[in-house]
């Protein structure tokens, strides 16, 4: 799960202890054992009835969260996600996955957990340092792209850090080391308190922000429309437009079914969103779709490619996904997993497509509108450029009690174009929620996509 703010992403395993009486009802399991995930800095240990993940650089193994075994291969973490761990075609091959995401992760067995990771963790501020600055080094892709030279930034603010250095001061100090990404998905946590920074020019879709377009949404360009109805606790809005075509706006992929939900209860929200909307009738009718991805703050993939599978009758692939795995060299990758798009078992709409986007269209919603560029069928996307993050973020812990977050995957396109830091661009420009589109009562990228499809404005 990709969001702008979490520090908790769908592919990190639940933190907290395993119950006793959970690990003594599991039982063996054939995937037992001790994992090493290709690309992710990361060494999973199946067994007793819960999988527990250990965080690695080459300098450090600091153990993460925990997930509570469910079944054979299966795991739940915290926030509600399946996990599940598969053998290949031998006992030392297994692939791993999260109902939430798309795409899977290759594990390779290892003979026992490493020597590092049974020491205690050291509490030294040099050594945080030193764990911080190498789990970037590791694993970040995005250096050369960005101008930053991370050695630099090392030479630069390790000798500002001493024995003495406070955790607070500490938080400082990762924080401008940072800063100069402006990579959304790079976080520094301490308890509540949150350091991100998103591309310059570009609004944090906040729920403010999304409540103040969503207001006047519904009073300039909804106006005339009929059948308004919010699903998802608000996060779906669709409405039919005069002309006979339809707007859905998605601000997020996920929070649709309330708090600690479960991601099955997300996944069947939308799709009692989808089904009331996209029913036969409306599908047929359409002669036009615009969805609204202007504020989205990003969430599951998977829920992204579930959409896509209602707006086509061909199979396609909706973007390939790999990841860094080689940590002294930032080109080399895992091998692209091509990630299917399925026509569902259910209406679908196939006709013309108008995608609105913007800066504050983050992660999932970036994701998802790559998903619609190889759309059979006339899709155009129209407005600004999306922020520009697109992976999956890892989640790290350092013994201090701060949290960091990083991106270490690209989405590529079927030419191997990936969209990290520039975002996708507009095929037709309009100002986005600007002040002045406010001060006028203008939203000159809705009355662009109604009269491209066809309808009345």
């Amino acid at each position: 799960m990709r969001t702008l703010t979490a520090t908790v992403a769908v592919l990190t395993l639940a933190a907290g202890a395993v119950p006793a009486a959970a690990a003594a009802a599991s039982g063996p399991s054939a995937t037992d054992g001790v994992w090493r995930v290709d690309g992710y800095g990361t060494v999973l240990v199946a067994g007793g009835g819960a999988l527990q993940e250990y965080q690695t650089t080459s300098v450090s193994c600091l153990k993460g969260d925990t997930s509570r075994q469910t079944g054979p291969g299966t795991y739940l973490t915290a926030d509600g996600s399946v996990l599940t761990v598969r053998t290949l075609h031998d006992r030392d091959h297994a692939l791993f996955a999260a109902d939430s995401s798309v795409g899977h992760r290759q594990l390779r067995r290892l003979t026992a957990l490493p020597a590092d990771c049974a020491r205690p963790a050291s509490t030294d501020p040099r050594t945080a340092f030193d764990v911080f600055w190498q789990t970037f080094e590791e694993n970040y892709p995005f250096f050369a792209a960005k101008g930053i030279d991370w050695h630099a930034v090392r030479d630069r603010y390790r000798p500002l850090v001493h024995q003495d250095t406070t955790k607070d001061q500490l938080f400082g100090i990762f924080s401008r080391m940072v800063r100069p990404l402006y990579d959304a998905h790079v976080v520094v946590a301490d308890g509540g308190r949150r350091f991100a920074e998103v591309r310059p020019g570009t609004e944090v879709p906040s729920e403010e922000l999304d409540a103040k377009v969503k207001k006047f949404i519904v009073a300039r360009d909804l106006v005339d429309a009929s059948h308004r109805q919010d699903f998802g606790a608000g996060r779906i809005t669709y409405a039919d437009l005069p002309g006979d075509l339809g707007y859905l706006r998605i601000s997020g992929f996920g929070g649709y079914a309330g708090k600690d939900a479960p991601f099955t209860a997300e996944q069947a929200e939308l799709d009692r969103a989808l089904n009331t909307v996209l029913d036969a009738g409306r599908t047929k009718r359409l002669k036009g779709l615009v969805i609204d991805l202007r504020v989205n703050g990003g969430g599951a993939d998977s829920l992204g490619i579930r959409i896509t599978q209602r707006l086509t009758d061909t199979p396609y692939t909706a973007y390939a996904k790999r990841a860094r795995n080689d940590p002294a060299d930032p080109a080399r990758h895992t091998r692209p997993e091509p990630v299917p798009v399925v026509p569902a078992g259910a209406p679908r709409y196939t006709g013309p497509v108008a995608v609105l986007t913007g800066g504050s269209t983050v992660s999932a919603g970036e994701t998802f509108t790559q998903a619609l560029i190889d759309r059979p069928g006339r899709t155009v996307r129209i407005g600004q450029a999306t922020q520009g993050v697109f992976s999956d973020v890892m989640v790290r812990y350092l013994p201090d009690g701060l949290a960091f977050t990083l991106p270490n995957e690209e989405y590529l396109t079927r030419t191997g174009r990936t969209f990290d830091g520039t975002g996708v661009p507009p095929q037709l420009t309009e100002p986005v929620f600007t002040k002045e589109e406010f001060a006028k009562n203008r939203d000159s990228a809705f009355d662009r996509a109604v009269n491209l499809l066809g309808g009345r404005r």
